[in-house]
């Protein structure tokens, strides 16, 4: 009909947290694009890099109890460089939204373990499947950051380890988030890119409440604060954002080692 607007009715159903975390997806998958063209004919550096990060991080686990070679490990959100290809199991697991796209851009490693295109917030596992539970730098790009951490829980078995980080950020930062979120929401579309990466930028008492009332216990836990506020202040800035840094840290790592209760 002349003069009528087409559009897509999946699009337009969506909510403001689905459009941002579809966004993220959108901006994400470009920046893995880019980095699969640049990484071609160097796999080995990523490979190695990857073996060296993998072993960190089990090697916490295994401070907790030892994590045989064919225990059950689920990543969740194994992206384009997760921990789980080289995590040194027999039956491990990735899932993504992007797992998909991700094999194909990267062979050389998406291809050790089987990976599943599917959201975290709606895992395709029974309760108790696996063993171990990664979830690292995922939850603050998706659309309910709750919702994923409930589900960790419920797929982790009685016992089981759950390792989990998320960056966490001055409360200047979570209150600019939500204002770029509600300029997008009333059609004012302003695309800043740490804030269009991301679904929210969580505080350190944000990140922490994500686990109110779900059945794990802490083992360890550590927020680097101040080895961001270091880094910022020695950092040369390229920018207004990273002289702000100087003075509102951004980008603290946020770690926790948690065991699933009964």
């Amino acid at each position: 009909m002349r003069g009528a607007t087409m559009t897509d009715p999946a699009a337009s159903r969506e909510t403001a947290k689905q459009r941002r975390a579809r966004r993220a997806r959108e901006r994400q998958l470009d920046y893995q694009r880019a980095k699969a063209a640049s990484a071609r004919g160097h796999e080995a550096q990523y490979v190695e890099a990857m073996r060296a990060r993998s072993a960190r991080v089990r090697g916490r686990l295994e401070r907790v109890r030892p994590i045989p070679d064919d225990a059950r490990v689920l990543e969740v959100g194994s992206g384009a460089h997760g921990l789980v290809f080289f995590f040194g199991t027999t039956r491990a697991v990735g899932v993504d939204p992007l797992a998909d796209e991700y094999a194909a851009l990267f062979p050389a490693w998406q291809r050790r373990v089987r990976t599943i295109a599917a959201a975290g917030e709606r895992l395709p596992f029974g309760a108790a499947s696996f063993d171990v539970v990664l979830c690292d730098n995922v939850v603050d790009h998706a659309e309910d950051p709750p919702a994923i951490v409930r589900e960790l829980a419920r797929v982790l078995a009685p016992g089981g380890l759950l390792y989990f980080t998320v960056n966490v950020h001055h409360p200047v930062y979570a209150a600019a988030a939500r204002l770029h979120a509600a300029c997008n929401a009333a059609g004012l579309h302003v695309e800043v890119g740490p804030f269009a990466d991301h679904t929210v930028h969580l505080t350190l008492p944000a990140a922490r409440a994500l686990f109110d009332g779900v059945p794990l216990r802490a083992v360890e836990e550590s927020a680097a604060i101040a080895a961001a506020r270091r880094a910022a202040r020695v950092r040369p800035p390229r920018h207004a954002g990273d002289r702000l840094k100087r003075v509102f840290f951004k980008n603290a790592r946020y770690e926790l080692v948690a065991e699933r209760e009964p």
